[in-house]
């Protein structure tokens, strides 16, 4: 199976029901993930440990941080919604989509404004005097635009005639720290914009052979929100950036220590029917925001640049530090180091409150892999974030070794150091012929604890020693797990722990 950077992601849905082929509806699936989910979580909060000393570098960025919870304050679940599970806050963005659209005072074609989609002439001035202060709608005719740099005010709405038709594209001049398109006003903050229909290119030619295409924290992305209330993303193609293709985001990334977050995350952001390839870290990213929905995008073909060669953590879809309360729905990822990542760098907070319906993985390195850097080793100290993850119709199609990243074995999903995790009705496809040099398809370990793996089937990594590696961690319930032309075994470890408990886990039989 093969996905190319062109893929339409609006068939992702279609594709992943082929694929599983379950006939059981999915609002009562969602049920099911969701009573394993409660059965699962630990009453236990994070426990406060006293022993972590800050280093000086993290006593100062924690100044610019603030407290960080892992429980949502409004309590919000999932719903389905024709077919589809959303977020229960989806129907209050709906409803203020509605108040941009009511609030535009004016319509103008950026053509107007002297703009020429004819990839030489800087249209830069003619993009800022349509945008104004804003409570305008811009549309962009196909073409490419060249651009410098481009800030949305709020009540902006900025859209194309395609994402293959209209592209915007960064100035050969720009310097590598550039955002190609960003909100205005990161400090205050912006609310109510949308950009659809459109391509975005960040030029990374521009660079030459640098080692490094990226500036760092959240510079040098093609399409950039921080500090956005009430954001969309509708049907764009971003590429080839030198750090991220979108950045969900806060005023600036914060690494005052494991239970702090930054100010001035965003918060209510949809990104729906996206695509991106090329970018030197992730494809679609967030850091320190809330209520995120990620939606029908398909994320591909890394160049792993803003890292050392070798080295390169290059995720198609990334929910980084101080992130909370995350929909992933029926997205794909193709040649990534990681499909999806739910994680946190040592000196930050994890992200928390994920819940995924649908994702395709396929040649990715680690399909799946949810960890908190710096806390799992029993000589680490225990994460005050990493909790609460549920997921389901998870598909990992052919993991690969990846030269991205060196020596990183092969994995369908991994669990390091996170607790309360769900996992319900997956499928999980090895190539027989491809040596996987013993390394199992699932590992949960290092600190992993009350962790639900349920319903799924695992198929053809006949060169690993074992499908299903337990190892680190505790309370953990791994139940009606098929095995078919797959591992020498089924499941290795966990044997003396008596919180580990496996049911129903083996060959499948007719």
């Amino acid at each position: 199976m093969e996905l190319s950077k062109y893929h339409d992601p609006a068939k992702n849905k279609e594709l992943l029901a082929a694929i599983l082929n379950d006939p059981q509806p999915i609002e009562e699936l969602t049920n099911e993930t969701q009573e394993l989910f409660r059965q699962i979580k630990s009453n236990d909060g994070p426990i406060k440990h006293f022993s972590y000393k800050k280093t000086r570098l993290e006593r100062l960025w924690s100044f610019l941080a603030e407290e960080h919870t892992t429980e949502d304050p409004h309590h919000y679940s999932e719903r389905v919604e024709n077919g589809d599970v959303v977020p229960e806050w989806k129907t209050e963005l709906d409803e203020e989509y509605i108040k941009l659209e009511n609030a535009f005072t004016r319509q103008v074609n950026v053509e107007d404004f002297g703009a020429v989609g004819d990839g030489m002439t800087d249209c830069t001035k003619a993009f800022r005097e349509a945008f104004g202060s804003g409570r305008v709608d811009v549309y962009v005719p196909a073409g490419i635009y060249i651009v410098r740099k481009l800030e949305l005010p709020s009540w902006t709405r900025l859209r194309g005639a395609g994402k293959g038709a209209t592209v915007l594209k960064l100035h050969s001049a720009a310097p590598k720290r550039q955002r190609l398109l960003a909100n205005r006003n990161f400090i205050r903050g912006n609310h109510h914009i949308s950009v659809e229909r459109l391509g975005l290119d960040w030029n990374v030619e521009r660079l030459g052979n640098v080692s490094n295409t990226s500036a760092g924290n959240n510079f040098s992305s093609c399409l950039t929100y921080a500090h956005v209330t009430y954001g969309w993303v509708k049907e764009v193609a971003a590429v080839n950036p030198g750090l991220h293709c979108f950045d969900v985001s806060s005023t600036f990334y914060n690494y005052g220590g494991d239970g702090r977050r930054a100010k001035g995350g965003s918060r209510y952001v949809w990104l729906d029917r996206v695509n991106g390839w090329g970018f030197g870290d992730d494809g679609i990213t967030t850091h320190h925001s809330d209520y995120i929905f990620i939606s029908n995008s398909h994320l591909c073909d890394p160049s792993g640049r803003s890292h050392k060669k070798g080295f390169s953590n290059s995720n198609g879809i990334e929910i980084d530090d101080g992130s909370r309360f995350v929909w992933l729905l029926n997205n794909s990822t193709t040649r990534c180091f990681g499909g999806v990542e739910i994680k946190a760098h040592a000196t930050s907070s994890a992200a928390t409150g994920v819940f995924i319906s649908g994702h395709l993985s396929v040649g990715d390195n680690r399909s799946f892999n949810f960890r908190h850097i710096g806390h799992h080793a029993a000589e680490d100290p225990d994460s005050l974030s990493a909790f609460n993850i549920a997921a389901q119709r998870l598909v990992a199609v052919t993991p690969v070794f990846t030269d991205m990243y060196a020596g990183s074995s092969p994995r369908a999903l991994v669990v390091s150091g996170f607790r309360n995790v769900a996992i319900n009705r997956f499928l999980f496809i090895g190539d027989p012929e491809y040596d996987y040099k013993g390394h199992p398809a699932v590992a949960i370990q290092y600190k992993a604890g009350d962790v639900s793996l349920t319903n799924g089937r695992i198929i053809g990594f006949k060169k690993s020693k074992a499908d299903l590696y337990l190892a680190g961690g505790d309370r953990m319930k791994v139940r009606n797990i098929r095995c078919l032309d797959s591992a020498e075994r089924p499941v290795k470890g966990g044997k003396g722990n008596s919180t580990i408990v496996v049911e129903n886990v083996g060959p499948e039989t007719d």
